[in-house]
């Protein structure tokens, strides 16, 4: 298994019976869908409703600080699912500069 050390899932998943809040859902798939996020220790960002006052359009990250400024905006054209923006935060990692200096004494 080859580990991932940022992961950040976004998709339409189809599970309006599943609150991510209380974190339960009451059907056997949107139970497995949940209990498989969290086995693979992935959160939920989006926090307001895409479609219908359900929850579908997903954003899921595998790292705290990973993903901000989530919101659900408007609709895509004539579509009822909103649209979800979000910014991948990733830091920059210095570059270690070695200058070496000879010494010709």
């Amino acid at each position: 298994m080859i580990a991932a050390s940022h992961l950040v899932i976004v998709g339409d998943f189809n599970y309006p019976d599943s609150c991510w809040k209380a974190y339960s859902a009451s059907p056997p798939r949107s139970r497995k869908f949940l209990r498989c996020t969290d086995d693979n220790f992935l959160m939920q960002m989006v926090d307001e409703p895409t479609r219908r006052g359900a929850l579908l359009g997903l954003v899921l990250a595998n790292k705290e600080g990973l993903v901000g400024d989530v919101k659900a905006g408007d609709s895509l054209g004539c579509s009822e699912q909103k649209l979800v923006e979000f910014r991948i935060l990733c830091g920059r990692s210095k570059a270690i500069r070695r200058i070496a200096t000879l010494d010709f004494r």
